[in-house]
């Protein structure tokens, strides 16, 4: 791979993240001259271009890691200049000390970082002072709280779309699956068209990581976000739909192994096959059905109650055996023990 292109990203930073964060540089900058008379306020500065983040939550532990980082790293500084005088070696001493204490103390990345920059700028700026060192704690927090501000109060970001049409995608690939299977049991696949179902039912599990992953960033984007309250109906029902399509995706994901571990030509003969896929025809419309209620709920409207389905699911009641296959009798127990499970799972209905 060309090492040039390691230096672009996969997509663009969001433009308004990029305006809040210019908007966020500029007012802290501004205040800090309001408030502190003194040379250029850098600290505040670098603290607003690190803090804006994609959420409000995540900026806001930023401000955290950044202004702890600058305080451990300016109160460092300043003691050894006190101590130690002002020289090259003693700018050196504190950045080899600074990187000792973050590992001792086990700060993040962005806190570590941050002690040593801290540390050698104020002994680097100018002359240290216990004014000047308060000065750039008072900068570092400014530029914090105004930039995560300005996050907050500027269209603060909802990122609820991804992981909404994720769910809505996997409940219908999902109802896929289940109708695979029905289709197979009908048709009588052999063992390669059932291991074909197979690949692509275990495919399912990692797009319901990919979905949890969608709603985890969602629910990051909602806390501390004044505009959350009226997502949140939105997000916990979908929290709710992907933990039962995970139920299901480990279901469907048994049953077409099941059966291409144990598929015969005649196991389409027996009648009780034939009503298992009935069934499990049946449960794909389910998941069809809640996969477009789940993507037709307007996010915009999310203040609005969630409409529940008009109608009920399509499954009958259990299917009961009167006499059992003599040689497919375990494939056909396990297949209606599946079919028993999602039952339940779509119904709400404890074990």
């Amino acid at each position: 791979m060309n090492p040039v292109a390691r230096l672009r990203s996969s997509k663009r930073t969001p433009l308004l993240q990029v305006v809040k964060t210019a908007v966020a540089v500029v007012a802290a900058v501004l205040l800090c001259r309001l408030v502190i008379q003194g040379p250029f306020p850098t600290f505040a500065a670098i603290a607003a271009l690190l803090v804006v983040q994609p959420s409000i939550n995540q900026s806001f532990v930023k401000g955290l890691e950044r202004s702890a980082g600058v305080v451990l790293g300016v109160v460092l500084a300043t003691g050894l200049h006190f101590l130690l005088g002002d020289s090259v070696w003693v700018v050196l001493l504190v950045i080899v000390l600074a990187v000792l204490i973050a590992w001792a103390l086990r700060l993040t990345p962005t806190s570590a970082t941050q002690v040593g920059i801290s540390g050698m700028l104020v002994l680097t700026a100018g002359v240290v002072t216990p004014n000047y060192s308060a000065d750039r704690v008072l900068e570092t927090v400014l530029g914090a709280v105004v930039a995560l501000v300005v996050n907050a109060v500027i269209v603060p970001p909802v990122l609820l779309r991804p992981g909404h049409l994720a769910v809505a995608r996997l409940a219908r690939d999902t109802a896929a699956a289940f109708e695979r299977v029905a289709i197979g049991l009908t048709e009588g696949w052999d063992h390669d068209r059932w291991h074909e179902a197979l690949l692509r039912a275990r495919a399912l599990r990692q797009q319901h990581a990919q979905a949890e992953a969608s709603l985890a960033s969602a629910q990051e984007s909602l806390t501390m976000n004044p505009r959350g309250g009226r997502h949140r109906t939105i997000l916990e029902r979908d929290v709710a739909v992907a933990e039962h399509l995970r139920v299901l995706v480990t279901r469907v994901t048994g049953m077409t192994r099941a059966i291409r571990d144990n598929t015969a030509p005649d196991l389409r003969s027996d009648p009780m096959v034939g009503r298992i896929a009935t069934e499990v025809a049946r449960i794909g419309a389910d998941l069809r059905a809640l996969g477009r209620q789940v993507e037709s709920t307007e996010l915009a409207s999310a203040s609005e109650a969630v409409p529940e389905p008009s109608d009920g699911p399509a499954l009958t009641a259990p299917l009961e055996v009167v006499r059992p296959n003599s040689r497919h009798w375990i494939l056909i127990g396990a297949l209606l023990e599946d079919v028993r499970r999602v039952r339940e799972e779509l119904l709400g209905e404890d074990d």
